[in-house]
């Protein structure tokens, strides 16, 4: 029997919730960063967001006018568990919401972590810290137990290269920290996480379908030349590899431990942690944007930081003849392609796949026409389709992201990714061309 395809779109519960406040919640990472001054591009924060912690049932409204058969969103773990205790509000919150999806026969799938610590663990370690994974695989087994029952759908993390590299090496988002160690550490832990919170899914529902969220982008050489080749492969250890190899392979990449010789501190690893990692997974989820055009560039071996991709000799450049979102992300549908028969060529027991995240960005408050986003997913669906045709994959679904404006993280409320139009001061929602589109695509019309 043929798995029917999941059309479906996505959010995440900082990025839409708002209500930051209320029903017991606590502050997260984010919620902190917010507070430092320069941050934010726009000065902005999820306080109110798109308000959905008001008007969620008007976004499931509008779940079911698109016609999709899944909706992913994520819990956010300071409103559940904001100081290791139950929340019994924050729960109820995200119960009426899958009630509500399942009425209307959308699948709900959960993602557990989408960048949102809770304050509380971060001022013990974050995810520098063991500890963290344990707290983690508590959060995820109170929820499997409430949600589980009309739960299937699981995701533990959403792109833990984000949380980790740039949360803590980059500093671009929360927590802010400029750290090599601590950056190394926090992978490594994050993907313990995924890994306990499996476990202690299944525990409770073993019925539970669960996977991973990876976001990936393809490195390829800037210039077909010695340096720019080994930049690229630097590049792919750093974002991609550094996840699906232990996730996927069972083990880190070669090469990886060399890359961050200056990194000398790995105690952090213990003997048993890959077998916690490479627990099988049920699917595994793909967030595609764009392709990493990578040169090589100067740097210091070996340096004890990992502040950016620069020190690791890397640097992204932009490419001749290549369009660009309004962000600057080059539009490279085949990257979308490359991703996924790579994954099928580099891991035989590839699991089904589904593209959790893509999407388009316009930094214009415009509501119709929508030529752009609608050219973007098109020739994006094209690229999935032509991969599973050619490759050993099962792709079981793509999700839209994002179903609604929201707050892009350091970006704040510019950039506009939604399929539906939010006006921040009012919180309206109008659809855009794209959403009629994608309504007409997914119903066969």
């Amino acid at each position: 029997m043929t798995t029917p395809f999941v059309w479906g779109a996505a959010t995440a519960a900082y990025q839409i919730e708002g209500g930051v406040a209320e029903d017991g919640r606590g502050d997260s990472i984010w919620d902190t960063f917010c507070r430092r001054p320069g941050a934010i591009a726009d000065g902005t924060s999820g306080e109110v967001a798109a308000d959905s912690y008001h008007r969620w049932l008007d976004d499931v409204e509008l779940l079911d006018g698109l016609g999709v058969g899944a909706y992913r969103f994520s819990v956010a773990w300071p409103r559940v568990m904001p100081s290791g205790a139950v929340n019994k509000p924050g729960l109820d919150y995200y119960d009426r919401i899958v009630d509500a999806l399942c009425e209307r026969g959308i699948r709900p799938f959960v993602t557990l972590y989408h960048w949102d610590l809770p304050q509380e663990l971060e001022d013990k370690g974050g995810w520098r810290v063991r500890d963290t994974a344990d707290r983690f695989a508590d959060y995820a087994t109170v929820v499997a137990e409430r949600l589980g029952d009309r739960v299937e759908d699981w995701i533990t993390l959403n792109e833990p290269y984000c949380s980790s590299i740039v949360g803590y090496a980059e500093g671009r988002h929360a927590p802010g920290a400029t750290e090599g160690h601590g950056a190394l550490a926090a992978a490594h832990h994050l993907l313990i996480a995924h890994g306990r919170a499996t476990t202690a899914i299944r525990t409770v529902r073993p019925e539970a379908r669960v996977g991973i969220t990876l976001n990936l982008s393809p490195a390829v050489p800037a210039n077909d030349t010695p340096i720019d080749r080994a930049a690229a492969a630097r590049m792919d250890l750093l974002v991609n590899r550094q996840f699906t190899d232990p996730v996927l392979g069972g083990a880190y990449p070669d090469g990886f431990e060399k890359l961050f010789s200056g990194v000398s501190d790995l105690s952090f690893r213990r003997d048993g942690d890959l077998d916690i990692i490479g627990v099988p997974l049920d699917f595994l989820g793909v967030n595609y944007y764009y392709r990493i055009h990578a040169a090589d560039a100067p740097y210091d071996q070996p340096d004890p930081g990992l502040r950016s991709a620069s020190d690791i000799g890397v640097r992204s450049v932009p490419r001749d003849g290549v369009p660009t979102t309004d962000l600057g992300w080059p539009i490279e549908p085949q990257g979308l392609y490359d991703t996924l028969t790579g994954l099928a060529e580099r891991y035989p027991a590839l699991p089904p796949v589904y593209v959790t995240e893509n999407g388009v960005a316009q930094l214009r408050d415009d509501l119709n026409p929508d030529p752009a986003r609608i050219d973007f997913i098109t020739t994006h669906l094209d690229a999935a389709t032509r991969a599973a045709a050619d490759a050993p994959i099962d792709l079981r679904g793509y999700f839209y992201w994002s179903l609604i404006d929201n707050f892009e993280w350091a970006r704040g409320f510019g950039p506009r990714f939604g399929l539906v139009h939010v006006d921040y001061p009012t919180g309206n929602r109008t659809p855009r061309a794209s959403y009629e589109w994608l309504r007409r695509r997914i119903a066969g019309l």
